[in-house]
């Protein structure tokens, strides 16, 4: 009876259950970093900013917010923005490589002549030394292109109708800020929503010197790197985020005085393309730095978190010549250098963005002498 009894129990006793394991807890989602990009021009240096986009791209935890541009960095906002509206992230690196492989093809992209590549290589991708550009360099500054273009033609125009959706544009939901100069009142004027177009992009790319002005609504625009190269000032008033990344492409130091007309030329054209940059960066760091001290209301104010790529000394090798130079294996050259910097950085900074600046201003851009930082 006592084993018949100690079965039943056997049989009516509670399974034991196995000892709970301890939860383990889910990994936590990847946080999305949101990010406004401010776009400089500088010919076919835009080829360092693809590099830059199609490795910001590539990060699918990035989320561009905006897209300040000027001149070379217009045209990569609007072949992005035409990309992206058709197949996302990888659609607009697809279109990017598409319109910059364009680009090699037609020699006068960036000018209304081709400058021959034979001996360039040997000049480091650099034109200056070439007779032809120097002649070239004398001739637009003895003819305007009213009188030696009378027709108007541009390369350029073509090259964008082949890569640019003007519907895209408007209504990509990356809002792009295009930035050209005003003929007439010589102050910045910022193209976006349903004034974008084809023409706007042109605008902002017009140098006086080789294209005749851009007329939209009756109004001349000449490029918008004399007021804003790029304007930072769209991204601050109609976009709610607080980090906006500057991708560089004029350097801000080149060694040595000019002696050469040709160089004397050039580095006061990028001298001129930098100033407004420069004179904006100053203004935001004063106004950040007045809300960080309290001295200013933050509900009206934003204390800016500002990021930087560029590579003044992958860079440095190329004078302002070579923003003429459409070969192949220099784009690519530019491009690689553009990713290399952009991988870099998000190794270094990328989970600073949403967190603090990594761009110091005052050592980039206030420094009263000596060497600043060379890249970022």
């Amino acid at each position: 009876m006592k084993q018949i009894g100690s079965r039943l129990m056997k049989l009516l006793r509670r399974p034991q259950q196995p000892a709970a394991k301890p939860a383990v807890p889910a990994p936590p989602a990847p946080r999305r970093r949101r990010v406004d990009l401010a776009l400089q021009g500088g010919g076919s240096h835009g080829a360092f900013t693809w590099g830059v986009l199609d490795r910001l791209l590539e990060d699918a935890d990035l989320e561009i917010g905006a897209i300040s541009g000027t001149s070379a960095g217009a045209l990569n906002a609007g072949v992005l923005a035409t990309g992206y509206a058709q197949g996302g992230r990888e659609g607009a690196r697809a279109a990017l490589a598409a319109f910059w492989r364009d680009v090699s093809g037609s020699g006068s992209a960036f000018s209304p002549f081709s400058l021959s590549q034979a001996g360039a290589a040997s000049q480091s991708f650099n034109f200056d030394k070439l007779p032809s550009y120097q002649w070239l360099n004398n001739f637009f500054r003895a003819f305007s292109p009213y009188e030696f273009n009378p027709l108007n033609l541009n390369p350029l125009r073509d090259l964008a109708r082949r890569h640019v959706d003007e519907a895209a544009l408007r209504d990509c939901s990356i809002p792009l800020f295009i930035t050209a100069t005003s003929v007439r009142s010589g102050q910045a004027h910022v193209f976006s929503g349903k004034s974008l177009s084809i023409d706007a992009l042109l605008a902002s790319a017009c140098l006086p010197f080789i294209f005749q002005a851009v007329e939209i609504d009756g109004e001349p625009f000449w490029d918008g790197g004399y007021t804003g190269n790029p304007a930072m000032y769209p991204l601050i008033y109609h976009s709610e985020s607080l980090d906006i990344l500057l991708v560089r492409i004029n350097p801000l130091l080149r060694e040595g005085t000019p002696t050469r007309s040709v160089e004397i030329i050039d580095r006061l054209s990028e001298v001129t393309f930098n100033a407004s940059l420069i004179a904006e960066l100053r203004a935001i760091a004063f106004v950040s730095r007045l809300v960080r001290e309290g001295k200013l209301d933050p509900g009206r104010y934003k204390d800016l978190r500002l990021h930087m790529i560029a590579d003044d000394d992958g860079l440095a090798p190329f004078n302002a010549s070579s923003k003429f130079n459409t070969d192949r294996s220099f784009l690519e050259e530019l491009f690689g250098l553009g990713r290399a910097a952009a991988d870099g950085w998000l190794r270094r900074h990328g989970d600073d963005i949403g967190v603090r600046g990594t761009l110091d201003v005052e050592r980039h851009f206030l420094a009263k002498s000596g060497r600043r930082a060379r890249s970022a």
